[in-house]
């Protein structure tokens, strides 16, 4: 490798010093580095040409956003963790050079992660906006505490209208998140199914699906009031009633650069649910 990208979390006091000891350790092995905060996307894009490795600092939130920030480039994400579950991440902070040196030396393994791929209309629009998700997409109520009615079809034909906080659209790799949360089930990392599954509903549907990566969701939302669009917990946008959302598993991936094997996730899953690193 002979440049590698460092995203950082701004708000965690130990993710800059973290930073700079890394690029130090990465320069002295002659290693081209760069260092940026993972919430400044586009500076973080325009330094994207010949990065070999991008190493998240942080939790599971550095690893989405940068996630979003690779998008279109096959750059493979390391993160070093110093979140409380780090799911995602590889690295503990404590480990991260000795296993850095092994990377650097050829080491690791590539693990790559399906994503989804989502078209949002709203009422008035003549195009759609195109929207990529690790975790999840998760359409819900806003500010007003009312449940919302959303209606869901699958492959073009009407499954059910929700009538609940929200529906949540999820990938394997989110299917620890917020859908765990809301009563989902666990898939293994690299699972090419994806779940969708209701908030809180209210006299519908109730339970998840967990389906397959060939079919496609459209959801539409029918409400009084402003509801959201939430994507990896980080992209929010605000819904008008009747704003539709084409889902589907995308062919983009996120590939992540491994050095624990494959099997750790099964080891490690009881610890990490409890908040254990």
């Amino acid at each position: 490798m002979k440049r590698i990208g460092i995203l950082c979390h701004p708000l965690n006091k130990a993710a800059r010093p973290m930073a700079d000891e890394l690029e130090s350790f990465l320069s002295a092995r002659g290693v081209s580095t760069w260092v940026c905060s993972a919430w400044e996307s586009d500076e973080a894009r325009a330094q994207l040409e010949d990065t070999d490795l991008i190493l998240t600092v942080g939790g599971d939130g550095t690893i989405l956003r940068a996630a979003q920030v690779v998008i279109s480039n096959p750059i493979p994400i390391t993160g070093v963790n110093l979140g409380k579950l780090g799911f995602m991440t590889e690295l503990s902070a404590a480990e991260a050079k000795d296993k850095l040196a092994a990377l650097l030396a050829g080491e690791g393994w590539i693990d790559e992660r399906a994503m989804l791929e989502a078209k949002l209309k709203t009422p008035d629009s003549k195009g759609a906006q195109v929207l990529y998700a690790l975790n999840d997409m998760v359409m819900a109520r806003g500010e007003v505490a009312r449940m919302v009615h959303i209606e869901a079809a699958i492959d073009g034909k009407e499954l059910t209208t929700y009538r609940a906080d929200g529906v949540i659209l999820a990938t394997a790799t989110g299917s620890t998140g917020y859908s765990l949360s809301a009563g989902g089930p666990i898939l293994h990392p690299q699972a090419k199914e994806f779940l969708l599954l209701p908030i809180l509903p209210h006299l519908s549907l109730a339970y998840t699906l967990v389906l397959p990566s060939s079919v496609s969701v459209r959801l539409r939302i029918n409400a009084a009031h402003t509801t959201t669009l939430s994507v990896d917990g980080h992209i929010n946008l605000s819904l008008a009633s009747g704003t539709t959302l084409e889902v589907k598993q995308s062919k983009k991936k996120t590939r992540f650069l491994r050095i624990h094997p494959d099997s750790s996730f099964y080891g490690s899953l009881e610890q990490r649910l409890k908040g254990k690193k």
